[in-house]
């Protein structure tokens, strides 16, 4: 039974390692800033490995980790940032670079990458786990600690004003003219 156990440990700590690029991607998309998004998905790695015995169902091991990447986010927003609430998390700039006009497809990621990095930090996490990530709503709604209609009201402004920034961007971008 033991051998079963540790097996079972194993895999699941095996899972968890292979999920950093995952929790990398999580992390950029909420911070925009390469090397913290680095260092947060280290952290919830770590985090969740100390903590393996605290997971009570090994298929919502994302989730679980998600959520605990989440308070490292939150935990490195309180610590630089002391004196703001959690409300005011959601004004927090972005540096995201703008996009690369060498291919088309890199171009189409930057905008989105962009128009992403407008959006209010709650709809910003809403819209990386459900649309990007695939979590589902109720998973969303654990892994932030929100009640399930936040995360629909949220997702439903955030796809508003992903669209209407993509809009936006799309009709400013200049056309050129075919010469013959």
């Amino acid at each position: 039974m033991s051998w079963l156990q540790s097996r079972e440990q194993r895999e699941l700590m095996e899972q968890i390692k292979a999920s950093r690029s995952r929790l990398y991607r999580i992390a950029f998309a909420w911070c925009h800033d390469a090397a913290l998004a680095d260092d947060l998905a280290q952290e919830a790695l770590t985090r969740g490995l100390s903590r393996l015995d605290q997971l009570r169902e090994s298929a919502k091991f994302m989730s679980w980790l998600s959520s605990i990447l989440n308070r490292c986010w939150i935990d490195y927003l309180r610590a630089r940032r002391s004196d703001v609430d959690d409300e005011q998390l959601s004004e927090l700039p972005s540096d995201l670079p703008g996009p690369d006009s060498h291919a088309e497809r890199q171009e189409t990621v930057n905008r989105v990458r962009n128009a992403i990095a407008a959006l209010p930090l709650g709809q910003r996490q809403v819209v990386t786990l459900v649309d990007l990530e695939g979590f589902s709503y109720a998973e969303v709604a654990e892994v932030l600690e929100i009640p399930i209609g936040t995360v629909m009201s949220r997702l439903c402004r955030a796809r508003g004003s992903l669209k209407e920034l993509l809009t936006e961007q799309v009709a400013a971008k200049p056309r050129l003219r075919s010469v013959k």
